[in-house]
Order: structure tokens, then sequence, then C-alpha cells
């Protein structure tokens, strides 16, 4: 359960009818756990967007299953947020000189963006970039019922940057309430000189900002300290840290998420869980 359960905060607390059909959900699937990650930072007790009064234990705890925290986290933890308030010349302001090139670089040389509805033409070109920085990419199924659930109800935009009537990247961007998020992003290997990316994401963030959004997430990047980012992101290149310097150019501010919280069914295959995990971080240590 990513960056949940959201729920209206007309109540304090989740109902224990709600995770009562959860754990049934779960239990008739002879699910062993089911991993939480909590929308709030590592340095608040509250939920992102609750009111106080509102903490995390009492969202979870409900009779049915036993919850502890988790030694592994799905999502990256870590992410740089953008602040939206102010007008765009501020934003901008605070970006970092070489982003702010980039940007304008890409409208003198001819790049635009708009809104796109090629979920497929999308997927190609996440299959293209999957190969080429590795990653996994779901299927086109996948991208196509979070756009149509999300787009209906105006929480989510498909951009792509093009020349000429030609895509060379697209994200995908998710909002709701005074946040939005950067989730799903790609690019095709041409035109790259042209900086198609940079110019994107300052769209997506005027997007965002246009709907009344207060905070633009760039969702992961390596999961260091700020000074160990900025010291060792100019050597590095493997998972996160590839992203890491093109997404710091943005400026905003690094922040951490809480860990993963496991809602326990089945307690001797959750210890060979446990077991697993503790010794895949031996052999990679």
């Amino acid at each position: 359960m990513p960056k949940g359960p959201v729920f209206s905060y007309q109540s304090s607390v989740i109902s224990d009818q709600f995770w009562a059909e959860v754990d049934e959900v779960c239990r008739a699937r002879r699910a062993i756990f089911l991993k939480i990650e909590l929308d709030k930072w590592d340095d608040s007790p509250l939920l992102l967007g609750a009111p106080r009064g509102c903490f995390p234990l009492r969202v979870l705890c409900a009779k049915g299953a036993g919850v502890r925290s988790s030694p592994h986290s799905i999502q990256p933890r870590r992410t740089i947020v953008i602040d939206l308030c102010g007008n765009e010349d501020e934003i901008l302001a605070r970006m970092k000189q070489k982003t702010r090139y980039n940007i304008r670089l890409a409208e003198k040389k001819g790049v635009t963006v708009r809104a796109w509805d090629d979920i497929p033409g999308f997927h190609e070109m996440l299959l293209v970039t999957g190969e080429r920085d590795v990653f996994g990419v779901h299927s086109l199924a996948y991208y196509r019922r979070a756009y149509e659930l999300f787009h209906k109800t105006g929480m989510c935009e498909l951009l792509v940057a093009e020349h000429e009537g030609r895509p060379l990247a697209a994200l995908m961007v998710f909002a709701r309430g005074k946040r939005a998020w950067y989730v799903y992003g790609a690019s095709t290997d041409e035109e790259r000189n042209r900086m198609p990316t940079y110019l994107l994401q300052w769209e997506a963030m005027r997007w965002a900002k246009a709907r009344g959004c207060e905070a633009y997430d760039l969702w992961g990047v390596p999961d260091g300290d700020e000074e160990t980012l900025e010291t060792q992101f100019s050597a590095r290149s493997d998972g996160l840290w590839g992203v890491y310097r093109f997404k710091r150019g943005f400026g905003g501010e690094v922040r951490r998420a809480a860990g993963a919280q496991d809602r326990v069914y089945n307690l001797p295959l959750y210890r060979l869980y446990l077991w697993r995990v503790s010794r895949g971080a031996g052999e990679q240590g």
C-alpha cells in the first residue's frame, strides 16, 4: 500500500471496518503480510494532510492483524520536493542556474509541451527508457488504468515534449490537494541536446501550480543525507544516482519518508521473509 491509506480526514481515524475488509481480502489471497508505506515524513508524527491528532499508529492499529516496523521499503524513501509557492519567476529563481538555462534552451530550440493521450506511445517510450537506464516497466494495461482512473477527475495529466511534432519525452504527473507527484517519465534517444526533459518538468510544475498545488514531489533520489548526496553524485550513476544530478537542479528540499509498516497475517512465513531480507542485506554489505 504505497503512500496509503488515503482517506477523507472528516474523522481522525480509519474505522475498524476498513481494516476488517482489507484483512479479509489479504487472508483470502493467503497473504503473508501487507506492506504499508504511510504518507508521512520521517521527522514528523503527522500524516501529510491530516488534522492534528491523527497519528500513524491510530491509522494502522485495528483488530485482526499485528503491525510492526518493516526493515524493507518498496518506494524510494528519500525525495526532492519543489516549493511551488510564489510566482513563476520566483520558482525559477530557486533552481540551479544550469537548469534554468536548459529550460530556456529547450524553448529556444523549438521544443513544445502539450497534453497527450497516447498511452501506447508513452509505453513504448518507457520500454526504450527502461532498457537504456535499466529499470522495470509495467504493462501497457497498468499505465492505461492509472491514466483512466485519475485523468477523468483532473488528478492526472500525461504531458509530452515534442520537436516539430515528434515526441521526445513524456511524463505522467498526479495531483491531490496541495501536492503533486512526478511518478512516471520516459524519453527517447533522439534530440537529447534540445533538453526536452527540462522543459517537460517545468510544464508539469506549471500544470500542478495551476491546480492549486504548493509542492511538487520529484519522487525518488538515493537514500543518503544531503551531505552524502552532494559529495557523491558527480562520481556515481548507479541506481537513483543517475537521476539525482538532474532532479537537484530544480531546487527544492530533500525529504525522507517514514519507513514501511507490515500488517502480518502469517507469522512463521513472515519471519522467513525477515531472515531473507537480512541475508540479502548482509550479502550486499
